[in-house]
């Protein structure tokens, strides 16, 4: 643990700092700006330490900082929602993974920016989804096998954002064993139906703030208490296997994707169980049920940020709303 705070005192600003996240070489830069601005720092050494910590720290701390990529700000906000702390506790995110897609989409643009949008940004109250109850912020994915996932490279995901576990997963397996699955979603408040989907699908991707197009960072509004779903049938194994760009596969105008907005929805697999990426963490599970928690979290977000990425004139940059 590093900081100078006496042993027993509680600390107003906690900064949970995974030092082995992207390359590593943000470590002293992280503790520099933690240090000038008044975070106790508490260096991550093994799994489950970024959200016990963040549990340990919310009761009293006003901020917990992640310093990592997407998966540390997932346990960060898990450890806090474990404290039962979510209404109490701001998260911040400062980026030092290797997509950082999650930051990008709240206007992050990097270590330095990071601290200046703590002391000076708009705080937003944005969604957190659960999936059986464990909480993820940006995107869930339904078909990327840990082995993927473990192995993509740093390279596919700066390029790619989440979109590289799949990349991987289409290169890796070589012959695809397709996910027979039934998905109904929610109606929703803007008219949106309830409805059902069966079939053999590739992925099934669910995004919180992550929306799935070819593009490597596509924002959702993540403050419309809705999900993201896109499923990629099975039909679309050609394509895949052809060598088809993900911008192709992707496209709004695909015949092989399914989507769908919606508070809630439920997946069921008539076979085995589906590993589910959570932000980069896996969960294994032969049925999953996620909805959305509407402003759940608060967040310090950047210039850059659109609550709604669809409509730029409502929200200039510098909107004040929602302080």
């Amino acid at each position: 643990m590093d900081g100078s705070m006496t042993p027993g005192e509680a600390s107003n600003r906690v900064l949970v700092l995974n030092p082995v996240s992207g390359s590593g070489d943000h470590v002293d830069d992280v503790v520099e700006l933690a240090a000038d601005h008044g975070f106790e720092i508490r260096r991550t050494e093994q799994g489950g330490d970024a959200k016990r910590f963040a549990r340990e720290a919310a009761p009293e701390a006003a901020l917990v900082a992640a310093a990592g990529g997407d998966g540390t700000l997932n346990a960060v906000v898990n450890g806090v929602a474990a404290a039962d702390a979510l209404e109490t506790t701001t998260v911040a995110v400062v980026p030092a993974g290797t997509g950082n897609n999650f930051a990008t989409n709240v206007g992050i643009r990097g270590l330095e920016h990071a601290f200046t949008v703590i002391e000076d940004g708009r705080r937003r109250a944005i969604d957190v989804a659960t999936a059986n109850e464990r909480r993820f912020v940006n995107s869930c994915v339904g078909g990327i096998t840990a082995e993927a996932s473990s192995e993509t490279t740093a390279e596919s995901k700066a390029a790619l954002g989440v979109l590289a576990y799949v990349k991987n997963t289409i290169e890796t397996v070589g012959e695809f064993d397709s996910l027979p699955l039934r998905v109904e979603t929610a109606a929703g408040p803007n008219g949106e139906t309830a409805q059902a989907w069966e079939g053999e699908a590739l992925f099934v991707l669910i995004g919180n703030c992550r929306r799935f197009t070819g593009a490597r960072t596509a924002q959702a509004n993540v403050e419309d208490g809705l999900l993201e779903v896109t499923i990629v049938e099975d039909a679309a194994t050609t394509d895949l296997l052809g060598g088809a760009a993900l911008e192709g596969l992707f496209g709004q105008d695909s015949t092989h994707i399914v989507r769908r907005r919606t508070p809630s929805l439920a997946i069921d697999s008539r076979a085995d169980s589906i590993e589910y990426s959570l932000d980069g963490e896996i969960l294994e599970t032969e049925a999953v049920r996620l909805e959305t928690n509407p402003g759940a979290l608060t967040l310090p977000v950047g210039d850059d940020y659109r609550p709604d990425p669809d409509d730029e004139e409502r929200w200039p940059i510098g909107t004040p709303a929602n302080q």
